[in-house]
């Protein structure tokens, strides 16, 4: 899975943007038949949009990109792992599989406090794998909220 921690290596980037413009350090890629077709970073702040979540916007660039909402054959990769809005959203765009690095005991829910990504009740599970560069998303998450502490 050498492919997977280059394109987390996408995603560290737009995390490292996001935190220069005040945000905190979430990036997120998308990944169509083996080529990113999209990168994002949280906005929540730069744009006062409570969805601004960085898996909502690459999620919305990926379906333009593709003039279709269903995400197929497509794998998000994303620095922390999904809360509860983003993994609705993952399920709901027919993401066939998600990458995360660094695990959320507050608000995942894709293992950590709750696994919506792969509810018996929901009508798509999509495959995921943790863990990909979770020291660095980790550690660039630590350092932008002690900064801010500060």
């Amino acid at each position: 899975m050498e492919r997977c921690e280059s394109w987390m290596e996408l995603a560290l980037e737009q995390a490292r943007l996001g935190s220069e413009r005040d945000e905190v350090p979430v990036g997120a890629v998308m990944v169509f038949e083996e080529t990113v077709i999209a990168a994002a970073h949280n906005c929540r702040e730069s744009e006062q949009d409570p969805l601004g979540h960085a898996e909502l916007v690459v999620i919305r660039k990926a379906a333009s990109r593709l003039g279709r909402w269903r995400l197929w054959v497509c794998t998000l990769v994303v620095t922390l792992e999904p809360c509860p809005m983003c993994a609705g959203a993952i399920v709901n765009a027919r993401v066939d599989g998600v990458v995360f690095g660094a695990r959320d005991p507050r608000a995942g829910a894709a293992g950590s406090v709750m696994n919506l990504v792969d509810h018996d009740a929901l009508n798509h599970r999509p495959w995921t794998r943790s863990g990909v560069g979770a020291a660095t998303a980790s550690n660039l998450l630590r350092d932008f909220f002690r900064r801010r502490r500060t």
